[in-house]
C-alpha cells in the first residue's frame, strides 16, 4: 500500500463565477497544498463539498487531480455514502481512475444499527482492492460508530484506518489500544491533533492545512520524534487558526480564507452561503496574526 501520510489535506473544491467546478484551479490547489507540508489531499469530503457535487463532477475531480498530481502525494477519493450500493458504485468508479485510497463516511440520515454500519461498511470494502478509511463524524451524520464496531471492521485487510471526528477521547483511545496494531486514526478535528498523536494517533485529516501546512506538518513530526515541547508551542501559535474556520459550517470560513489571502477557490454552493460580516471580520483578525504557508502565486 502506498504511504498515505500523516498530514491529508480535505480539500476544498474550487468554483468559478457561475457557479461550476474549476478543476484548473482544483490541479493548481492540490500541487500548492502538496508543496506546502501536506502529504496528501481527500478530494470531495465534506470541505470539498460532496453533498452538492454531482457524480459526474466527482469523478471527473478524482481523475484531474490523481493525473497532475502523480506521485507527488496521495489521492484519497470520497466515495462513502449512506446507500452501499450507491458507495460501492463511486467507490469502483474511483478505483478505476486510479486513486490511492477511499474515505468512507458512516451513513447519514436512515440511522442504522452498529451491525448494520459493520455490514456496510464491510460490502463496500470486499467490493474494492482499495485502502479504505472510515470517517466517523456523528455531529454531521448523527450516528455514531462505537469503538467496538470500528476495532471489529480494523480486522479486514484493506479497512486500514479511521478518520475520527467524534470528540469522544475514551471512544478514541479505546480504538488505538484495541484495533489491528497497523490501523490509522487520524483526527478529523485539527485542535485534536496533538492530544490525538499523544494517545497513540497517526496524524490529522485537515481544514487548517489550506493555510498552515508545514507549520501543521512541523508540530506532527516534532511529537513524533519527540520534541512534544515544540509540538505544544506549535499547537498553541494555530489555535486563532483552529477556531477561526470553523465558527461556521466547514467549508464556508476555509473558502472565505482562501480567497482572502488570494488564492480564488469561488463561493460555496447553496445552501451554503459567505460568512456573514461579523464572523469574517473573526477570520480576518485570525488570519492577520498567523503565519501563511500556503503559496498564492
Amino acid at each position: 500500500m502506498k504511504e498515505l501520510g500523516r498530514l491529508i489535506t480535505a480539500m476544498v473544491t474550487p468554483f468559478d463565477r457561475k457557479g461550476e467546478v474549476d478543476y484548473d484551479q482544483a490541479k493548481k490547489l492540490a500541487l500548492a497544498l502538496l508543496k506546502s507540508g501536506s502529504e496528501g489531499v481527500v478530494l470531495a469530503g465534506t470541505t470539498g463539498e460532496s453533498p452538492t457535487l454531482l457524480h459526474e463532477e466527482e469523478l471527473k475531480l478524482f481523475a484531474e487531480v490523481k493525473k497532475a498530481v502523480g506521485d507527488k502525494g496521495s489521492i484519497i477519493a470520497n466515495t462513502g455514502s449512506n446507500s452501499t450500493a450507491e458507495a460501492v458504485l463511486s467507490t469502483k468508479g474511483a478505483e478505476k481512475l486510479g486513486v490511492d485510497a477511499c474515505l468512507l463516511v458512516v451513513p447519514y440520515y436512515n440511522k442504522p444499527s452498529q451491525e448494520g454500519l459493520y455490514q456496510h461498511f464491510k460490502t463496500i470494502a470486499e467490493s474494492t482492492t482499495l485502502p479504505c478509511i472510515i470517517y466517523n463524524i456523528p455531529v454531521r451524520t448523527i450516528t455514531n460508530l462505537s469503538a467496538e464496531t470500528t476495532i471489529k471492521l480494523s480486522k479486514i485487510p484493506n479497512i486500514i484506518g479511521i478518520k475520527e471526528s467524534s470528540g469522544n477521547i475514551e471512544q478514541i483511545t479505546k480504538i488505538i489500544s484495541e484495533a489491528k496494531k497497523e490501523f490509522l486514526v487520524w483526527s478529523g478535528d485539527d485542535s485534536f491533533t496533538l492530544p490525538m498523536l499523544a494517545l497513540g494517533g497517526y496524524g490529522v485529516i485537515s481544514v487548517t492545512s489550506h493555510l498552515a501546512g508545514k507549520q501543521m506538518r512541523d508540530m506532527i513530526y516534532s511529537y513524533v520524534k519527540g520534541d512534544a515541547r515544540k509540538a505544544a508551542e506549535i499547537h498553541a501559535r494555530l489555535l486563532p487558526l483552529f477556531t477561526s474556520l470553523f465558527l461556521v459550517s466547514n467549508p464556508q470560513a476555509v473558502k472565505y480564507a482562501l480567497n482572502k489571502i488570494g488564492f480564488n477557490v469561488g463561493k460555496p454552493r447553496l445552501p451554503l452561503v459567505e460568512p456573514d460580516a461579523k464572523t469574517a471580520a473573526l477570520i480576518d483578525e485570525a488570519l492577520k496574526i498567523s503565519k501563511i504557508d500556503l503559496p498564492v502565486k
